[in-house]
């Protein structure tokens, strides 16, 4: 059975997805998969659950997000990629002495386009004894907006991925404060699946496990440039040496996992930035959410 894997949106920190079907790792598996960009990243638990596919890739913030709608969703998370978080606090001035609390005064322009990178930051902010609520902050416009906003002084931070950081970084018009990275472990990225699909469909899902498990590695074995030119074809129009500098800084901060194992302190970290955030109200355990059975067997 051909397996169809929604895409949430093309993105540089997805980069060992798009490595994995370069790799023809999935074939080597003897596993069909075909990709599809989802309609609607917000629905994809319900595309999933409704059979209109069968796995998806994406932030376990929908996994909590599906649980706290509907307990008996009985979606699993089993196989993880972007163990990190992948956005920038890009500054106008430099600040290379940085502390959560530069941001009280300052406009700060933060991601729209989708909740997880906000529910990071807020709890970060959290975790420094500051109140979010108290950032001047701009909430309604998106990356490309909020970069434009950066250059013409309108704003002076701007929460960011790549290529916006890396871009802003070359013209000299941003400066990095905040690699969210740094700040440890944060499950960003992940395949998560119905439970019936893991049961009735096993073969399947530890072949996937076993691609990205060999996609990991090379990435993880080679350089940026021959990252860049692998996934190349995956974007287009973008210039191939601010790809490479993008997928380069993305390595040197341990964006992604050497292995698909997801870390119980990295799911519970996002579990408690989504509930100080009020994104959910009850908070599945890593131990209802998350199947490593796969996992287990493909690192044996």
């Amino acid at each position: 059975m051909g397996i169809t894997l929604l895409e949430n949106f093309r993105a540089v920190f997805y980069t060992p997805f798009y490595a994995a079907f370069s790799l023809g790792a999935y074939e080597e598996e003897g596993v069909d998969v075909r990709v599809e960009t989802s309609p609607d990243p917000a629905r994809n638990a319900e595309l999933l659950m409704s059979g209109e596919a069968q796995v998806s890739w994406g932030g376990p913030m929908r996994v909590l997000v599906a649980y706290d709608k509907n307990p008996d969703c009985d979606l699993k998370v089993f196989c993880e990629v972007v163990c990190r978080d992948p956005f920038f606090l890009i500054g106008r001035e430099p600040n290379p002495g940085f502390r959560m609390s530069d941001l009280s005064g300052p406009e700060v322009a933060t991601v729209s386009e989708v909740p997880t990178p906000w529910m990071c930051l807020q709890h970060d902010l959290r975790l420094a004894g500051l109140d979010p609520g108290d950032l001047s902050r701009v909430s309604d416009r998106t990356m490309g907006e909020n970069a434009d906003a950066l250059r013409s002084g309108e704003v002076d931070v701007v929460q960011v991925f790549q290529p916006f950081a890396e871009q802003l970084i070359r013209e000299g018009a941003g400066h990095v404060w905040y690699q969210a990275a740094e700040r440890g472990l944060t499950t960003y990225t992940a395949f998560y699946a119905p439970g019936a699909f893991l049961r009735e469909k096993p073969e399947s899902a530890l072949g996937m496990t076993r691609a990205m498990a060999k996609a990991e590695h090379w990435l993880a074995e080679n350089d940026a440039e021959a990252i860049a030119r692998l996934v190349r074809s995956w974007f287009e129009d973008m210039d191939l040496n601010l790809l490479t500098q993008a997928i380069a800084r993305y390595k040197s901060i341990g964006l992604w996992n050497r292995n698909p194992r997801l870390a119980q302190e990295s799911f519970e970290w996002l579990r408690a930035a989504c509930l100080s955030g009020g994104l959910i109200s009850t908070g599945v355990s890593y131990d209802e959410a998350v199947d490593m059975r796969f996992v287990d067997e493909a690192m044996a």
